[in-house]
């Protein structure tokens, strides 16, 4: 009986191990993309920083569960998981542009626009797992 239940461990260690290697992919690549240190913020307190990188991560995170859930193989999870963390890149740009001062509110450590900024990711990441569920 329980060799039964273990039968899906190969397979569920590997989803695992790649989607934890995309989540750890995007909190390196995100924090190249932001002019600003979410690390760093972070560490100093920086509330409006932790929302937005916090928020962010979990955006990302909900279509790579998603991704996983619905993909037909290894292959196609990695492409979906490759479109959500462009879709959240394209989020902040996004963000950035229609909010053009963003950057210094955020060193600032003015909470709605972290939080604004982490909301909008947020929905693109339901927005993204939602539109992945074909």
């Amino acid at each position: 009986m329980i060799i039964d239940s273990l039968q899906g461990l190969p397979a569920f260690a590997l989803y695992f191990i790649v989607g934890y290697a995309f989540i750890v992919l995007f909190c390196v690549l995100y924090g190249k993309v932001t002019p600003y240190c979410e690390w760093t913020l972070m560490r100093n307190n920086n509330v409006a920083a932790a929302i937005a990188f916090g928020l962010s991560l979990v955006g990302y995170t909900i279509p790579v569960a998603s991704a996983a859930i619905h993909s037909v193989g290894i292959i196609d999870y990695i492409i979906w998981a490759v479109v959500a963390l462009l879709a959240q890149i394209v989020t902040f740009l996004t963000v950035r542009w229609y909010m053009t001062d963003l950057v210094k509110r955020i060193n600032d450590d003015q909470v709605a626009a972290g939080l604004f900024l982490g909301c909008a990711a947020l929905a693109t990441g339901v927005l993204n797992a939602a539109c992945m569920s074909y």
